[in-house]
């Protein structure tokens, strides 16, 4: 996901950019549609024709994926301090996706380097997943499991894989120090209130 993620941190550029479709050059609208190429795991911008024609699964022969544009929050996610320990995951904030090319489940967290692939242990992200049976389960390769460790325990969203990189590129833009700084995670809560607002919510009972 290199390639997706270098466009979030890259510089402003000194004059506005006209961003252009990746597989046709037509002008983007703000907003537009992402593809995922699953061979070389890159995040394309897309016109809504040509993303469009990547929308059912197997199109191309399952090379490109259209990123959909599902946002679920799960009300009352369930997962424990010792859970996340055993997930090892070193920080905050992890997204947790099933990387078709690999054949298994992957985890990745927002560093100031980008985006950090965790060692996963597969069969403790598996229980994590049997005790949140409400939480639907994420399309390969273009929809992740977003977590976010609080004060007040654990949050839980499941997003179109292009929303975990813009947070990556939150991180790798307004990161300073050990810890952060202030711009950072007022940046990262303004991230996170946004999803809440969009998401619908599952688990309520």
């Amino acid at each position: 996901m290199t390639t997706g993620l270098r466009r979030f941190r890259a510089p402003l550029p000194a004059t506005p950019r006209v961003e252009r479709c990746e597989m046709c050059a037509r002008t983007l609208l703000a907003g537009h549609p992402h593809v995922v190429d699953t061979e070389n795991r890159g995040l394309l911008c897309a016109c809504p024709d040509c993303a469009s024609l990547f929308a059912l699964e197997g199109a191309a022969g399952g090379r490109y994926r259209r990123v959909p544009d599902r946002y679920v929050r799960a009300a009352g996610f369930v997962l424990t301090d010792a859970d996340w320990e055993v997930l090892r995951i070193p920080v905050r904030m992890a997204f947790f996706f099933r990387n078709s090319a690999l054949g298994r489940p992957v985890a990745f967290y927002p560093s100031p380097a980008g985006a950090t692939e965790s060692l996963l242990d597969v069969d403790s992200w598996d229980r994590v997943l049997a005790a949140n049976p409400h939480l639907p389960p994420a399309a390969d390769d273009v929809e992740a499991v977003l977590v976010r460790r609080t004060a007040d325990g654990f949050e839980c969203f499941l997003v179109p894989i292009d929303a975990c990189y813009r947070l990556v590129g939150l991180v790798r833009t307004h990161w300073k120090g050990f810890d952060g700084g202030t711009e950072a995670w007022a940046a990262i809560d303004t991230f996170f209130t946004d999803l809440r607002a969009r998401s619908r919510v599952v688990g309520t009972g």
